[in-house]
């Protein structure tokens, strides 16, 4: 049965090619809305939390600030929405998932660029 949903997976479902990103990397995700008959790109500017899942059922947590209030958003990686991920900013962090960057603020709350 595993087999069978797996070919399933990587016949039908359509692979988009992204960057490759970790947690602590600032990043920004174009997405499509649909408005009715209307479609828009919006974007959402954040840090990575997390990287979870694997192959289709992959997906990813960014973390933004508006004003003093912490927004989160998951995106599916493989969601049809999405046009493009561009990556502002590779971020030294240790950890895979930075759950703790959410009671940080302040100069606490940045996260230094990784040396290339």
């Amino acid at each position: 049965m595993a087999d069978l949903m797996k070919f399933v997976q990587d016949e039908f479902v359509a692979r988009k090619e992204f960057p490759v990103f970790a947690a602590g990397d600032t990043i920004t995700v174009f997405y499509e809305i649909r408005e009715g008959e209307k479609t828009r790109t919006q974007f959402f500017k954040g840090v990575v939390i997390q990287r979870r899942g694997s192959a289709n059922t992959e997906t990813f947590t960014i973390r933004k600030m508006s004003g003093a209030i912490g927004v989160e958003r998951i995106f599916p990686v493989n969601l049809p929405a999405l046009q493009k991920i561009e990556i502002n900013k590779k971020g030294a962090v240790r950890r895979a998932r930075i759950f703790y960057f959410r009671e940080l603020t302040g100069k606490k709350a940045k996260i230094k660029d990784k040396r290339r």
